[in-house]
């Protein structure tokens, strides 16, 4: 599928057998538990998306907790294709999976994906973002002007109750802070590795905490079509993240991040032609 040797960014990196590669130009980090129904079809359509867009990416299965069959399909994937690589992280933990898998990308960027989305269109709109640098950090917004979001009406919901918290509690001056988003890696990593909770909110705590850093964070609209039910019910999810967001503000109060603590707004990139959306 391509050529695997070409990179497009020139830095170099070594390797296992003390030679030297490209660094990847993008690095693709999924979480995965139990999905062993769509793991194979969602990788090979995102590494031919990908194949699109760069020369040189690497995508990184951040399995957490398994009881199926997604290790073994991972693993086989990896051996067809060896830009794909699976981990395990030791427990059923998106966050702490996520987390993982950005501080092992090798990326100059790295997309934070869903298995059931793949949004090819979020890529190609946040690498040009990233390549033109007009961002530091880019969102894709399930609940903003011009997004589609064709969830359920409760999770709908649920997202707007969730994030309207978010701007109660801490200040967040976004639509959105779950799902897709793209990034400058060694800009950010420094926010990574200051976050202190995982699980679901792990990916609100980053990108408050890259907005009170005053980091340059791009809101732009996506479309969402999930590929399967979510692997944990809604109601189920409610008390566990209740906790996780109680955390989460004791972590943004009690431990503020380096920097600028008042941040900037986000910016939204709307698309004209969905406006009406």
């Amino acid at each position: 599928m391509g050529d695997h040797g070409r990179g497009e960014g020139g830095d170099v990196m070594s390797s296992k057998g003390g030679g030297q590669r490209a660094r990847p130009e993008l690095s693709v980090v999924i979480p995965v538990y139990n999905e062993a129904e769509i793991i194979e079809s969602s990788v090979r359509q995102l590494v031919a998306d990908m194949e699109r867009l760069t020369s040189n990416f690497e995508v990184l299965l951040a399995e957490n907790g398994s009881s199926d069959d997604t290790v073994a399909l991972g693993a086989s994937l990896g051996r067809d294709d060896p830009r794909v690589v699976m981990f395990s992280h030791p427990a059923p933990n998106y966050g702490g999976a996520l987390r993982e898998g950005i501080m092992r990308a090798a990326g100059r960027f790295v997309v934070c994906e869903e298995i059931d989305l793949c949004d090819a269109d979020f890529h190609g709109r946040a690498l040009t973002l990233l390549r033109e640098d007009a961002a530091d950090l880019v969102v894709g917004s399930k609940a903003m002007k011009g997004a589609n979001d064709s969830r359920p009406v409760f999770r709908r919901l649920a997202t707007r109750v969730y994030n309207g918290m978010l701007r109660l509690t801490l200040g967040f001056k976004g639509t959105d802070t779950h799902g897709l988003k793209a990034f400058q890696r060694d800009r950010l990593l420094p926010v990574v590795e200051s976050c202190l909770v995982e699980h679901d909110v792990f990916a609100s705590e980053f990108v408050i905490r890259a907005q009170r850093v005053n980091h340059r964070v791009v809101e732009i609209p996506v479309q969402i079509e999930e590929k399967r039910a979510p692997s944990v019910g809604l109601v189920r999810r409610v008390p566990k993240v209740l906790r996780n967001l109680g955390q989460l503000m004791v972590a943004i109060h009690g431990a503020p991040a380096r920097g600028v603590d008042e941040g900037r707004p986000l910016v939204t990139a709307d698309r004209p032609e969905e406006e009406d959306a």
